[in-house]
């Protein structure tokens, strides 16, 4: 019988050379800022250059076909954590995942940049969202792997590796849309697969400072089994290709295709770790309180992600964009949320510090991030009945800027929470768990924003705004019992 492993228990308390945190935490926030600049730079362009008519650059798709395959897109990087986290888990371990997944999201705005129509998106998002699947779940595991399970500094530590990440959300929109706007689209792709080739640089130089980390497999895939799992993953791609090819997936029809998924995967996972033979009694117990949480996340992300999907639209046919005279690009507003996340995280981040084990508790946070994002989205509606291009700048921005209190509460905090509740031998999948949820809400950003109708938009904000204060108030009263299954996990 294979025995039980442990996760790595964390750097000594005493590495506080990065901001008071472990110095190894520098490296996996630099990949990481990268990474996102050309993810968020790439996405930021995207929704037009489906949707923008072909005398504009774009491929002149419809606009609800355009935020379904941008749905989609978003939730396939969050499933396809799944993958990497398994290929961590079992395979490569966490570090070397996430090199070669890094070289992969490269690839992938390689091939947008260069690879002309419907083809080159295929083809440029199938190999980031595997990609950015792959980095995501393992930098998150690698940053919780830095801390001993009862260091303090580790929610902390998790805000200034998000502050990384908001860092490349900022720069990347601001470069791509003005490369796109003076020059094309596909020189604002190819600016980010610049972006991510520094990251990989940085990351290569750094990687003596993670050694003992994440270099193995916990739970080691056995070699006979090896033949079988090669053989269902060829299925699966012969599956997909076909399905595309005889008209069963569409560009209409992807989001909704990668929610049902979604949930059955949710749904599986849950029950392997819970079934688990290898897993403890506390640790089931505190997997059954992540339930509760992930359904909270999935509305959260449901809603924020609408800032590819429906903020965009609204930035591009709403909003007066006249800066001073000039009409700046639409993109630049998804640079407004991660300006507020660099501002605040630090604040956020030196708030749970100072509190420590009189902080609130994560249930409590979920529920304040999601109630704040509901009330978010109901701010929209003072604004409705203007005209094309009538909406202020500053009351999008005073939107955006609770989209970013309700992340800050919710979205480093889960993932966090993710480590701390995860089984030894679930380690990495459990942070892939959390990140089901973000595809969950992200796939549904991208369903939710095709009954998004610029000329009516009050029952749309109004609806989707209470559905997500109505589940913050449940999760809030709910908090109590599912502190208990936590099982002394704050």
């Amino acid at each position: 019988m294979t025995s039980k492993v442990e996760p790595h228990s964390g750097r000594a308390d005493s590495d506080r050379g990065f901001f008071g945190q472990p110095f190894a935490l520098a490296n996996l926030f630099g990949v990481e800022m990268w990474e996102r600049f050309s993810f968020y730079g790439m996405q930021g362009i995207l929704l037009y250059y489906l949707y923008y008519e072909a005398d504009q650059g774009g491929l002149g798709l419809d606009k609800a076909a355009a935020t379904s395959i941008v749905g989609a897109y978003g939730g396939t990087v969050y499933l396809s954590t799944i993958v990497g986290a398994w290929i961590a888990d079992r395979i490569l371990g966490s570090e070397r995942t996430l090199f070669y997944s890094a070289c992969l999201i490269m690839l992938g705005h390689i091939s947008l940049a260069v690879l002309p129509g419907l083809a080159g998106v295929g083809v440029g998002l199938v190999l980031i969202a595997f990609g950015s699947g792959g980095l995501k779940a393992n930098a998150t595991s690698l940053v919780g792997d830095l801390y001993a399970p009862d260091d303090e500094r580790r929610d902390a530590g998790f805000s200034i590796f998000y502050m990384g990440i908001n860092l490349g959300g900022l720069i990347g929109p601001l470069l791509t849309g003005w490369a796109q706007t003076n020059w094309g689209f596909h020189v604002g792709f190819a600016l980010a697969a610049v972006g991510m080739a520094l990251g990989l640089i940085q990351y290569t130089l750094g990687r003596k400072r993670l050694r003992g980390i994440g270099d193995s497999a916990p739970n080691p895939l056995p070699v006979a089994d090896r033949p079988r799992v090669m053989v269902l993953t060829i299925v699966a791609v012969v599956v997909v290709a076909a399905l595309s090819l005889t008209g069963v997936v569409t560009t209409g029809n992807l989001s909704e295709i990668v929610v049902a998924l979604t949930i059955v995967a949710a749904v599986a996972y849950f029950a392997v770790i819970l079934t688990s033979s290898r897993i403890t009694g506390t640790e089931r117990s505190r997997v059954f309180a992540f339930i509760p949480m992930f359904i909270a996340s999935a509305a959260f992300w449901s809603l924020f992600q609408q800032q590819f999907t429906t903020v965009a639209i609204y930035a591009d046919k709403r909003l007066d964009r006249n800066l001073f005279g000039w009409d700046f690009p639409p993109t630049w507003v998804q640079s407004i949320n991660p300006v507020f996340i660099i501002i605040f995280a630090g604040v956020f981040a030196a708030t749970w510090t100072k509190l420590g084990s009189r902080q609130p508790s994560s249930p409590i946070k979920f529920a304040l991030g999601t109630g704040i994002m509901g009330v978010a989205f109901l701010c929209f509606i003072p604004m409705s009945g203007g005209g094309a291009n009538s909406a202020p700048l500053l009351g999008l921005a005073g939107i955006l800027l609770l989209f970013t209190f309700a992340e800050l509460l919710l979205s480093p905090v889960g993932l966090s929470l993710s480590t701390k509740l995860a089984p030894a031998v679930f380690h990495t999948q459990m942070v892939a768990l959390f990140f089901l949820s973000v595809a969950l809400g992200s796939s549904l950003a991208g369903t939710l924003s095709g009954y998004y109708d610029e000329s009516n938009e009050v029952p749309y904000f109004a609806t989707v705004g209470l559905a997500s204060i109505g589940i913050g108030v449940l999760l809030a009263i709910l908090s109590p019992w599912i502190r208990k299954l936590m099982r002394g996990v704050h």
